[in-house]
């Protein structure tokens, strides 16, 4: 098989996304997508020759991760780096194995965040009716 580069260049080229598509795949502001790249090393989108990001799908899969973490779990950004730094070279162990006053903090916040964000929704509610 003496096409064996060609191959993997073509099934990498199927699985490259620009920031706009994925911007509206998973429903997030280029910026925030350009802030993340900056708070989680892990998120390194490849730059094309004309200096574009090109998202791979590991890269898709992991924007999705931290949007659940960050949206739907209440984590704090730090808080997210860590789970998912955690999970990934800790072959999936959970995260309260590590230092237990952090994880009792990081709870504590999430449910803080989580009450937060509710308080916010009622006001902007009351905000719209008006």
């Amino acid at each position: 098989m003496a096409h064996n580069g060609n191959a993997t260049q073509a099934a990498t080229e199927q699985r490259v996304y620009r920031i706009g598509e994925v911007s509206r795949l998973t429903e997030l502001k280029p910026f925030v997508l350009r802030y993340w790249e900056s708070e989680f090393p892990m998120l390194e989108p490849v730059k094309s020759a004309s200096g574009h990001r090109m998202y791979r799908q590991e890269d898709v899969d992991l924007v999705f991760k931290i949007k659940r973490l960050l949206y739907d779990e209440g984590f704090t950004i730090a808080g997210a780096r860590r789970h998912l730094r955690g999970n990934g070279a800790g072959g999936g162990e959970p995260t309260s194995s590590g230092t237990h006053n952090e994880g009792g903090g990081e709870l504590l916040s999430r449910k803080m965040l989580l009450d937060l964000r509710d308080t916010l929704r009622a006001f902007l509610t009351l905000l719209e009716r008006r």
